[in-house]
């Protein structure tokens, strides 16, 4: 199995070109994200950025305060919205799409199964929210299937509790709001919201007069335990409570549109019980559709897993740690720590650095620059087999602190307005509106990706921490610092992580007993750095030292192998110090000449700094119309931003589009490739730039026409 990268978006704020960004601002004021948002050009370039799933949060229709009763869409009480666009957790109709979303609200279903369509078309799998907890205080199900009886319509509403209802009563006593009433429209002709007899409120709170704190706008689903007895809860769960059965075949609705999973909200609010009856009965149908639930209790965390969950957050735990590291309140060995109390269970916890419920990185409120992170999520992406998740905007850098309406300037991207993230408005469309340090951040995101989900080391192979041998010394600062071994087959990560503001030069440690547990041998092996492509020759041996630099809030992923013989990679070696810009455009060029004139890639090229020469071997001498559009597609391509990726492969295992005749004899069986995105795959072991845009502008000096040989020479340079 893949290693998992979840890639967490808010479809309302993603890729809104409204940029009015007016405070409590309408629909129609600032705008709103769509379903068509995700077209097959964006979800290939979010695919291209290592994530391998994409869980859609929102989808579901909630209560708004936009009118859609043009539409038969019921409109709900201002009083009991948080926001202008309301909560995606307050759901008013489990069976219904949020229209918000759709270009044609009439059509917002097939919309959204269109979406799921061109999700899997791409290469990912999709995952989307199911809130079992609580639900909109005005519930009403428009859409529901027929002979479907909707929650709460056969309740007795005379009892606080009864395990045949669905929702818990204050009986005999009116909803009272005067604790909530900031919220309220002043200016509105609406009369105030009336609830008799009140509802107990959705986090939990059993009286009638629920606070600012408390979730307001929702109402508790009743699960089949009684918290309203006096003499103690009571837990009534034979014969099975209407509940249940109603809320899993809404789970049967959804997982029968195609999706991959669900992300199922609070999950630890709802009884343990529950889930194994539910996640039994789904998976009986849908065998691989996965669960993953927010439970933050540990002490609850094996107990959600044995009732059907494939993976729990892992908040109160590697969250909380790696957040206190970033800050430089606790030390990195504490990760250790960490992983070890979750040993038995470490494959189902998901890691993340950010969500709609944390602040974000760059905040304020977090630690206000996200390159601080990269090292946390080189750790969390690649320690273990687990998955990893990110939040649309963390790999720009999204700083979280607009002042958007409801939510206030809090670190934290809106869930209840209509909004546009700076960095979402055209992120995934082109990277021409994001800053040299957005860029890059988004570079780093995209290297640490390709590698969890293209090396099996990462998604199947050993982990041995290497920090119980290397504590702090003059040569290794374990508070700043932390090293692990990944190790499949013959495959080897060696990974090692700064989270200090300084250049460090470090040894580090490999202990015999991680050449005993991995079964390491003792020998000389060439290693490349994934991340930036260096080299670092090693000679491996117990208990040795190994000397390496690395850049402020960095990282290395050197990746070696142990068929290796003395010789490592004789392949392609320039015995020169390179440019990496000019020989990054020398790649695209050599694809850009094949494509154009069907020609091979170059074997006579002098690549230089002030002025570079190569040579191709075509069938007429291109016309001035052709050179120039050799100059401009070059740019173009520069522009593109492609990333540039390393691998490794022997040559069993070589992509059909990798010719490898030019290699010489004596060349290892094991082969470095580098990638440029889709468009160009080449073994080399040349330094290159991150990705195309590093390149610079590509100026076309002239051109030679030899026509005896049939031999087309381009003189060019590159401008960083």
């Amino acid at each position: 199995m893949s290693k998992i990268v979840l890639y967490q978006v808010f479809p309302r704020l993603f890729d809104n070109h409204n940029t009015t960004r007016k405070v409590s601002g309408t629909l129609r004021e600032n705008g709103c994200g769509k379903f068509s948002s995700f077209s097959d050009e964006v979800l290939e370039r979010i695919h291209r950025m290592g994530f391998t799933h994409i869980w859609y949060m929102g989808v579901i229709r909630h209560a708004t305060t936009t009118d859609y009763s043009a539409y038969g869409i019921p409109n709900q009480h201002p009083e009991i919205v948080k926001g202008k666009a309301g909560s995606p957790y307050a759901i008013v109709d489990y069976y219904d799409v949020d229209p918000d979303l759709a270009d044609n609200p009439d059509k917002r279903m097939e919309e959204w199964e269109a979406l799921i369509k061109r999700t899997h078309r791409v290469g990912m799998k999709v995952i989307m929210d199911f809130v079992p907890n609580h639900v909109a205080r005005e519930y009403h199900s428009i859409c529901k299937p027929a002979g479907v009886r909707d929650l709460g319509e056969d309740d007795d509403t005379s009892k606080n509790f009864s395990q045949h209802n669905n929702f818990y009563y204050c009986w005999g006593q009116p909803l009272d709001l005067s604790q909530v009433q900031s919220t309220y429209p002043v200016d509105s002709s609406a009369q105030p919201y009336i609830e008799i007899p009140a509802k107990a409120t959705g986090n939990n709170c059993f009286t009638a007069c629920p606070s600012e704190k408390d979730w307001y706008e929702t109402i508790k689903l009743n699960y089949g335990i009684d918290y309203c007895n006096p003499a103690g809860r009571s837990i009534h769960f034979n014969p099975i409570p209407d509940t249940w059965e109603k809320m899993t075949q809404i789970l049967l609705f959804w997982a029968n549109t195609g999706i991959d999973g669900f992300r199922c909200d609070m999950a630890e609010m709802v009884p343990d019980s529950f889930w194994s009856y539910a996640t039994k009965i789904v998976k009986t149908r849908y065998p691989n559709l996965v669960f993953i639930g927010e439970v933050y209790d540990p002490n609850r965390y094996r107990t959600y897993i044995a009732a059907g969950f494939d993976y729990l957050y892992d908040k109160v735990g590697m969250y909380d740690t790696m957040r206190a590291i970033i800050r430089n309140e606790r030390p990195a060995s504490d990760i250790t720590v960490q992983w070890q109390n979750r040993n038995d269970i470490s494959g189902n916890m998901l890691y993340f650095l950010e969500n709609h419920d944390e602040q974000r990185i760059a905040s304020d409120f977090f630690c206000g620059d996200s390159e601080k992170a990269v090292p946390a999520v080189i750790v969390g992406a690649l320690l273990q087999r687990n998955p990893f998740m990110v939040y649309s905007g963390q790999e720009f850098g999204e700083e979280g602190m607009d002042e958007e309406g409801y939510s206030s300037r809090d670190g934290r991207t809106t869930i209840f307005d209509y909004w546009s993230p700076s960095t979402l408005t055209h992120a995934y469309e082109s990277h021409c509106d994001l800053t040299a340090q957005f860029k890059q951040l988004s570079i780093s995101y995209c290297n640490i990706f390709h590698t969890a989900t293209h090396e099996k080391s990462i998604s199947d192979g050993e982990m041995f921490d290497l920090m119980y041998m290397n504590p702090t010394s003059d040569h290794f600062d374990s508070r700043r610092q932390f090293a692990f071994l990944r190790k499949y087959k013959d495959e080897v990560l060696f990974i090692v992580v700064n989270f200090s503001s300084t250049r460090v030069n470090i040894s580090v440690k490999i202990p015999g007993h991680a050449f005993d547990y991995l079964g390491l041998p003792q020998k000389r092996v060439t290693a490349t750095d994934l991340l930036s492509g260096d080299i670092y020759v090693m000679n491996l041996s117990r208990d040795k030292n190994y000397p390496m630099m690395i850049e402020p809030y960095n990282g290395r992923v050197y990746k070696f192998n142990l068929k290796m013989d003395d010789r490592g990679f004789a392949l392609n070696e320039h015995h020169k110090d390179e440019f990496p810009p000019a020989h990054t455009a020398e790649h695209l060029l050599n694809q850009l000449m094949m494509r154009k004139f069907g020609c091979e890639r170059s074997d006579n090229a002098h690549i230089e700094r002030r002025k570079s020469k190569i040579s191709y071997l075509i069938d007429h001498e291109p016309s001035r119309k052709e050179v120039k559009e050799i100059e401009d597609e070059m740019n173009r391509l520069i522009q593109a931003d492609m990333m540039v990726s390393y691998e490794f492969v022997d040559r069993d295992h070589i992509p059909a589009e990798v010719k490898l005749d030019r290699l010489p004899k004596e060349a290892h069986e094991m082969i470095r490739l580098v990638r440029i995105d889709n468009y160009d795959v080449c073994p080399c072991l040349g330094k290159h730039v991150r990705s195309t845009s590093q390149i610079g502008r590509f100026v076309l000096l002239g051109t030679n026409w030899d026509a005896m040989k049939h031999s087309f020479r381009i003189r060019f340079k590159v401008i960083p």
